[in-house]
């Protein structure tokens, strides 16, 4: 594999942005797909991504943008795919390039809905990419905060060490540290599970509780975590490193969080639908909540958050009877 390799990012959203910024402060050229026609000519002619962290200026001979997934993954050997998982599925129909050659990187934070695996699982078993070119890019880091140049902090797994180290050194900049582990599975599914507790943080604070209260919720969070990750995949890992507790708590606290924003209004009592048509952004950790729960059905963790959070968004039970009894069940 070229040590010097190209750079594609498959999405056009915030996270998506975000990469491609931390990304041009290392590479002369880098492909960009995004599927908004406007949003492309807009940052041709404004250098900035109308919809999403407007505030990050782009030096667009930098960026060779297109609306054609196959122009992008031709380019480069590293393909980043940064899209909501929901969406993953119908945006790999139009795929006709080949994947084979490609090393790829998820930065999407939850499961294919149409195959409830997480995001290198699915393209190892319905695209047959190796482990070793399968690769997870996660937090503890808000898209905002990298818009805003805020010192942040990036994990990167990959079954091969030494394409990591490649992504980690291609991310890395003055107020972005990388550092690389080999839990690609454990990594990945952290970065699904921690919205799940994040909506129930926003559901938490909607129903009126307080900090008190969020503590142990998120600490009754790691624990939950711990159990259903070494139930999936059972190997050494340390739960309060950053790319699992860390992601965790920013996830559960920050202001940025969409996965607790959307907890919030349910809390408050907005119905499902009419919280995720307020929301401009989606929240990961809705279609989250119901893989890992159904999945959950099969491994047999003790994951009382995953079910009230499950219980509340799809069995349309009353949030605050739910807490109430989630209460009773945390130490």
């Amino acid at each position: 594999m070229n040590s010097n390799p190209k750079f594609a990012v498959i999405g056009g959203g915030s996270w998506a942005t975000a990469i491609a910024k931390m990304l041009c402060e290392n590479q002369s050229e880098i492909a960009w797909y995004m599927r908004n026609i406007y949003a492309i000519e807009h940052l041709k002619h404004q250098r900035h991504n109308p919809n999403y962290l407007s505030s990050v200026e782009f030096d667009i001979k930098k960026l060779k943008l297109t609306n054609d997934i196959n122009e992008a993954v031709a380019f480069a050997d590293y393909v980043i795919f940064a899209i909501p998982s929901a969406f993953l599925s119908g945006e790999l129909e139009n795929l006709k390039e080949s994947l084979k050659d490609k090393v790829i990187f998820s930065a999407i934070k939850g499961i294919v809905p149409e195959t409830s695996l997480i995001v290198g699982e699915h393209f190892h078993t319905k695209y047959d990419i190796p482990y070793e070119n399968i690769g997870v890019i996660t937090g503890p880091c808000h898209a905002e905060e990298v818009a805003l140049e805020r010192l942040s902090y990036l994990t990167i797994a990959c079954g091969d060490v030494k394409k990591a180290k490649i992504m980690a050194k291609n991310l890395s900049g003055n107020y972005i540290k990388a550092k690389t582990s080999d839990d690609i599975i454990g990594t990945e599914y952290a970065a699904m599970l921690k919205n799940i507790y994040a909506i129930a943080a926003g559901i938490a604070h909607g129903l009126g509780y307080g900090d008190n209260f969020q503590s142990v919720l998120m600490s009754n969070g790691i624990r939950e975590m711990k159990k259903f990750i070494r139930k999936v995949h059972k190997m050494k890992r340390n739960i309060n490193n950053s790319a699992y507790l860390g992601d965790l708590l920013v996830t559960g606290y920050s202001v940025f969080s969409r996965n607790r924003m959307f907890g919030n209004m349910i809390g408050k009592g907005y119905t499902v639908k009419s919280a995720q048509m307020e929301m401009s952004m989606v929240a990961e950790g809705y279609y989250a909540a119901k893989s890992a729960y159904k999945l959950n059905q099969e491994y047999g963790a003790k994951t009382p958050i995953i079910d009230a959070v499950y219980q509340i968004l799809y069995e349309g039970k009353d949030a605050k009877k739910v807490f109430a009894k989630l209460t009773e069940k945390l130490d």
